[in-house]
């Protein structure tokens, strides 16, 4: 866990919230995966605003220098995955989210409060 993840965990979640991502939750899996040191979860509630959610995520990624890695889901936008290196994203349609599950999957993983940084 570095600095700089958690400055992109801080701005991923500042720009899902600038474009209304709901329910936003923020995973240390540094502990227990060797894919990231944070997944991040948030749902839109439909593919126009999972669109809208990811892209913002992506510009302002790159706007400071991030690299991202992968894009996964752009054809349905009912779950967008965003490989940021140490964070990976996942935008959720609302009703895929809870079929997937992934905070139950993951429930091992200590929560990230986030609230000072929306």
């Amino acid at each position: 866990m570095t600095t700089e993840s958690i400055k992109l965990v801080e701005t991923v979640v500042k720009a899902a919230d600038d474009k209304r991502a709901e329910d936003i939750v923020v995973m240390d899996v540094s502990k227990i995966s060797i894919l990231a040191d944070y997944f991040i979860v948030m749902h839109g509630n439909n593919e126009k605003q999972v669109k809208a959610i990811a892209e913002e995520i992506i510009d302002k990624a790159q706007e400071s220098g991030i690299d991202v890695r992968r894009v996964e889901g752009r054809e349905s936008s009912k779950w967008m995955l965003i490989d940021l290196g140490d964070v990976v994203v996942h935008v959720f349609h609302y009703s895929e989210r809870s079929f997937y599950d992934l905070e139950k999957l993951w429930s091992d993983a200590p929560l990230v409060d986030i609230t000072k940084m929306v």
